[in-house]
């Protein structure tokens, strides 16, 4: 009887696949996959995985591991390709590479790769990296929004937060994603509206580091600004998480002067209008507008680091706003990767330093390591990714104080 109803179990159903050009060499690999999926998942080499994730089929599997070493550097994209395919079909992708070099490492995680895994694969790391992807909102949202828009309720009177980088690599595009993010899920019973809006026309990256779709619309609106209003202005943003809107920089390259100080002003009236904050990651270049953004502006954050470089910009830019009498008292400066506590030479120099410029540097963010790099090449705010980070906490902390101040001075308007 036990041996008839074995003869008649239907085999287990194929949730995983691994990609790659012979699976023997990742023996590693072919273990973990046993112990995490039993026999629910198959191999595939390179060239029959692309001819598979085209097919309907594929829709049924939950993630594939595509496993490749440095003689696969060569077939970039092909691998490319494969990603692509699977994303397509809405399949999560682990990336395990042994011995492939940084560059093919970043273009296959730009090209849509959700998790990456180092061979040898250390001990349940693998299973952690599956965990994480069922753990991860669904990406149903983005091609929502990118066929029908953001639907928007006006009303409102936000607070406009602009972020801008005394350097290049200072971390304020960093600093503005995360602070949006943290924003719009400071509360969870009352969580605020918060749009965050890239004003690096040429080459902002909050659309890389929220893994976005830069949309054809973006550059639509701008280049209609007059007959702008709340529902063209919809149809340009897309949906991070459910709870951050977002308008990303075009997918071309475009002159800063495309759009006049009147557009900007504009534009962020209309954003006031729909949500309760508005954080601006401006460009480090200063064009005709930036005066408007910074007049509009209720919190204008300028970050910095510890070295040469930010103090001598700073200093120019101090002199520039002063020139032209336009109110340099309102940046407040924040000393990014900070000192730490235990650090007292550091923070002697910190001291020295916002003595010298005459500026006070009140506000320190703590230097979150590799995990910063690692949040922005999966796409992912620093509180999805590594929640305990300690940048994550300095964020969460002052979005927490924006938000009490917001919520203090409504209630005595």
């Amino acid at each position: 009887m036990t041996s008839t109803t074995a003869l008649h179990t239907p085999p287990s159903p194929i949730v995983a696949c691994t990609i790659s050009r012979n699976v023997q060499n990742f023996d590693l690999l072919i273990e973990d996959m046993e112990d995490l999926l039993g026999e629910g998942w198959g191999d595939l080499g390179f060239g029959e995985a692309l001819a598979f994730l085209n097919q309907p089929d594929a829709q049924k599997l939950e993630f594939v591991a595509v496993a490749i070493d440095e003689e696969d550097e060569d077939d970039l994209g092909l691998l490319a390709e494969i990603i692509a395919a699977a994303k397509a079909r809405n399949v999560k992708v682990v990336l395990i590479a042994e011995d492939v070099t940084p560059a093919a490492l970043h273009q296959l995680l730009r090209g849509g790769a959700d998790e990456f895994v180092p061979y040898p694969l250390p001990e349940k790391e693998l299973a952690a990296a599956v965990e994480r992807l069922r753990r991860r909102p669904a990406p149903a949202s983005a091609p929502q929004s990118q066929s029908k828009g953001v639907q928007l309720s006006g009303g409102g009177d936000g607070v406009l937060i602009a972020v801008q980088g005394m350097c290049g690599g200072c971390g304020a595009t960093t600093f503005a994603v995360n602070l949006a993010w943290e924003l719009a899920t400071v509360s969870k019973e009352h969580a605020p509206r918060v749009c965050l809006m890239d004003f690096g026309l040429q080459f902002g990256s909050v659309a890389t580091y929220l893994d976005l779709p830069r949309r054809d619309a973006v550059l639509e609106l701008l280049s209609e600004l007059e007959a702008m209003d709340g529902d063209s202005f919809g149809q340009a943003l897309v949906t991070f998480g459910e709870k951050l809107q977002v308008l990303t920089s075009p997918a071309d390259v475009i002159p800063l002067d495309m759009i006049s100080p009147e557009d900007v002003k504009s534009l962020l009236n209309v954003a006031r209008e729909h949500f309760d904050y508005v954080v601006v990651d401006m460009p480090s270049t200063l064009v005709q507008w930036s005066e408007t953004v910074l007049v509009e502006a209720q919190v204008y954050f300028a970050l910095l680091e510890l070295d040469m470089r930010s103090a001598q910009n700073t200093l120019r830019l101090k002199r520039a706003l002063q020139a032209e009498e336009l109110p340099f008292d309102k940046l407040r400066f924040a000393m990014n990767r900070a000192p730490k506590f235990t650090d007292l030479q550091g923070k002697s120099r910190v001291r020295r330093m916002a003595e010298s410029l005459g500026i006070n540097l009140g506000l320190q963010l703590s230097d979150g390591g590799k995990a910063v790099t690692m949040a922005g090449d999966h796409g992912e705010p620093l509180a999805a990714h590594a929640a305990k980070n300690p940048l994550r906490k300095d964020i969460a902390k002052l979005a927490a104080e924006l938000h009490a101040i917001g919520q203090t001075d409504a209630e005595a308007a």
